[in-house]
């Protein structure tokens, strides 16, 4: 039978729940069990969609079309296990469905409520399609004594009465503040966040203490006693120099130990975590190293592009360098001489967007990449960024545009109104809905032979995740062919342009999917690694 482990946090947001969730699914993971991981998010709104940024990070895409938290990019690439639309939830959705059930007339006229409504449907959804799993771990989003969340912790505390015994745990996440000024670590924030959570009902068997430093025996001690759990069961989580290093921090801490203790199952089983080392080693004991130059609009917060930044590491893994990322708002560009800042690069990422804010910059960064052939890897928004760019300068395609920024002489990218989901027909208009109407999840693309792209990938077919409203227009395929642009990677229709490169330049290419959704450290994603050798090639060339 399933067994489901709950994780909350406390005090403050931020002390990294998701990494929590993620490492210990691996470590049960190298111990031979099968696991899910899930997040549950107290906002309102539906899912991250249509979310700025700035205020939520990156919006991670599942193969089934989920948009989801950037926890769920934790949860892939430390397990492997690809997340599902069902493995996210928000109280929009739950109150969503709570209320089209309503409509419907499922509840025969009776008053709908918090509880049992609206709690039912979050277990519900904690209990759905989990195939199986020897584990489900639940984190929820937000920090206790949130007024969005308690609905989330009420269906929780009713699970755990519902469940049997030993089939249920909760991991509680807190902070353990050290204050310079008299030089002690405080456990009264994480005592009072126990309480709370006792307050309404739950009590944590396991305590993860974000700390900067190490907290003495005599202070763990204290927390054991005043929050009425084993001494053993309070874990340290101390700041470590990579995210990859914290499944064996937390292994060394005895986390999976107390894990299977509250659980009352008898593993002596050690977890092999030497693919785990091997990749720290690789990150802390580089041959080389690159400096990328990541051109973009959200460039002030690194979460807003967390999976990219995760990919390029791996890139890094994959060719034994440290890879130097050099964030630039590309509005920069509209201001200031190019040169100046990418003349010492060894390669541009222009990555995903929307709007027109930052164009003219992302656009001279493609032009001073094409022209002092430097690796050059447009990503989604890049790729039709590198579309226009060689239109204009390479095509002679003077109005050659973006509907996207209104009308356009040439539409080289213009608005997708219709494509093929499966055996659905996918239809879109101007007026449609901002939230969940863009081409999103895994879409095939059929690779071109003897391209660059064919080399990298070693396949004729792949699969990639999407999420755009725009398509580079077809009907500009010849004439930019003509001026050296290869269109590399199709759609299987051979309708919608998903790559391309320019065969004449060290490294090209851009693609209209998002693979840094799906590179991992244990298999970093093939274009990333080859756009990461070019850039150690061109390093070695200055």
């Amino acid at each position: 039978m399933t067994r489901y482990i709950f994780v909350t946090g406390g005090v403050v947001s931020s002390l990294g729940k998701g990494l929590t969730t993620a490492a210990l699914g691996a470590l049960l993971q190298s111990r031979g069990y099968s696991v899910r991981l899930r997040k549950f998010d107290p906002y309102l709104n539906v899912d991250p969609g249509t979310m700025n940024p700035y205020q939520h990070g990156e919006v991670f895409v599942t193969d089934d079309g989920a948009e989801t938290d950037l926890d769920l990019g934790h949860y892939e690439r430390f397990t492997g296990v690809p997340a599902r639309r069902s493995d996210t939830v928000t109280s929009g959705r739950v109150y969503s469905d709570v209320l089209t059930r309503e409509r419907r007339g499922d509840y025969l006229g009776g008053t709908v409520q918090v509880i049992p409504h609206v709690t039912d449907v979050i277990k519900e959804y904690i209990r759905a399609d989990t195939d199986g799993a020897d584990f489900v771990l639940c984190e929820v989003g937000g920090t206790v004594g949130d007024i969005e969340g308690l609905p989330f912790l009420e269906a929780i505390r009713q699970m755990v009465q519902e469940l049997p015994r030993r089939h249920s745990i909760l991991i509680h996440h807190t902070l353990v503040p050290y204050l310079n000024a008299s030089g002690e670590l405080k456990t009264k924030p994480t005592q009072h966040s126990v309480k709370e959570l006792r307050s309404i009902g739950l009590q944590p068997d396991i305590l993860v203490c974000r700390c900067e430093r190490e907290i003495p025996e005599s202070e763990r001690s204290k927390i054991a006693l005043f929050c009425n759990v084993r001494e053993s069961a309070v874990i340290p989580a101390l700041d470590v120099d990579t995210i990859y290093q914290v499944p064996v921090s937390y292994h060394e801490a005895g986390l999976d130990g107390e894990v299977l203790k509250a659980f009352a199952m008898d593993d002596e089983h050690t977890p092999d975590l030497q693919s785990w080392r091997r990749v720290v080693n690789g990150i802390r004991s580089p041959e080389d190293e690159v400096t990328i130059a990541v051109v973009g609009k959200y460039t002030g917060l690194a979460d807003a592009y967390k999976s990219l930044n995760e990919a390029l590491a791996h890139g890094g893994i994959a060719n034994r360098v440290r890879v130097g990322l050099r964030w630039i708002d590309s509005e920069v560009f509209e201001r200031e001489d190019v040169v100046a800042h990418l003349d010492s690069v060894d390669g541009i990422l222009v990555p995903g967007g929307f709007g027109s804010r930052g164009t003219r910059g992302k656009i001279a960064a493609v032009s001073f990449a094409r022209e002092h052939r430097i690796p050059y890897f447009g990503i989604c928004f890049g790729m039709q960024m590198a579309v226009i760019e060689v239109s204009r300068n390479m095509a002679g395609i003077e109005g050659a545009s973006s509907t996207e920024f209104g009308p356009a002489r040439d539409p080289v990218v213009g608005l997708l109104t219709e494509w093929t989901d499966g055996n659905r027909i996918e239809t879109r208009t101007g007026d449609s809905d901002l939230g969940g109407t863009m081409r999103l999840g895994a879409f095939d693309c059929a690779i071109t032979k003897g391209t660059r792209v064919a080399d990298i990938y070693r396949s004729d077919l792949i699969s990639e995740r999407h999420r755009h409203r725009y398509e580079v227009n077809i009907n500009y395929r010849f004439i930019l062919e003509q001026h050296g642009l290869v269109f590399s990677g199709l759609s299987p229709d051979g309708q919608l342009p998903e790559i391309v490169e320019l065969g004449d330049h060290p490294w090209f290419v851009g693609v209209q999917f998002h693979p840094e959704l799906k590179s991992r450290p244990f298999d970093p994603h093939p274009l990333f690694a080859s756009f990461i050798e070019a850039a150690v090639t061109q390093s070695r060339l200055v």
